[in-house]
C-alpha cells in the first residue's frame, strides 16, 4: 500500500510516539493513501518547507482495524479526543475516516453531551470522507519503507488553503441545514 504523510521535514523513519495522544485514532503516525489529499494538507509556516513523504506499507503479518463512518468509529474518535485509553490497543494499524478540522467544532459539541450520539453521528457524516491510516505499533512502523519526498510549492499550498475554505463553508452550511 502506498501512503503519504505531509509535514515540515522529510521523515525517513517515522516515530509513532511523536503525535498527539488525543487525535482521532490516538497517538501514532498518520498517513493517507490519497496523494491529492496529502498535498492539500500542507500548511505554510514561516521559514519552513512543506514536504509530502511517500511510503510503502507491507501489511503482511499486521493486525489492521478498518472503520466506516458508523457508531463504532464515532465512539472510538470521541474516546480518543477525550483522552481515554485506546479502545483497540491490539491493532498495529487503524484505517478509517478523518473527523477533519471542519468537523472539529462539531466534535466539541458532541463530546460536551449537548447532542445525543445518533444526532452527532448524522452530523459527522456530512461532507466529504477522507481516510487516514495510522501506524500504532513499532511492528507497523518497521513494515513501512520510505520511498521519496517532494517539497510543495507555496502557490500550491495557497490554492489548497482556498479550496479548504470553500469546503468548510459548504460543510458549515450543510450542518446548519441539518440542525434546523
Amino acid at each position: 500500500m502506498r501512503l503519504f504523510h505531509t509535514g515540515y521535514q522529510e521523515i525517513k523513519t517515522p516515530d509513532i510516539r511523536h503525535g498527539r495522544k488525543n487525535a482521532d485514532f490516538g497517538q501514532g503516525f498518520y498517513m493517507t493513501a490519497d496523494q491529492a489529499f496529502a498535498e492539500r494538507w500542507g500548511k505554510e509556516m514561516k521559514d519552513e518547507q512543506v514536504y509530502v513523504n511517500l511510503y510503502e506499507l507491507d501489511e503482511e503479518g499486521l493486525s489492521v482495524k478498518v472503520f466506516s463512518r458508523d457508531m463504532e468509529w464515532f465512539r472510538y474518535i470521541a474516546g480518543n479526543r477525550s483522552g481515554r485509553p485506546d479502545a483497540y490497543p491490539e491493532y498495529d494499524v487503524i484505517v478509517g475516516p478523518i473527523a477533519n478540522d471542519t468537523i472539529y467544532d462539531v466534535m466539541g459539541i458532541i463530546t460536551s453531551g449537548f447532542l445525543p450520539p445518533e444526532t452527532s453521528l448524522k452530523l459527522l457524516r456530512i461532507g466529504p470522507e477522507y481516510r487516514q491510516i495510522v501506524l500504532k505499533t513499532e511492528k507497523a512502523a518497521d513494515a513501512l519503507s520510505f520511498l521519496s519526498s517532494k517539497i510543495l510549492p507555496p502557490e500550491m499550498i495557497r490554492e489548497s488553503k482556498r479550496l479548504l475554505r470553500e469546503e468548510e463553508r459548504a460543510y458549515q452550511a450543510a450542518v446548519a441545514e441539518a440542525m434546523e
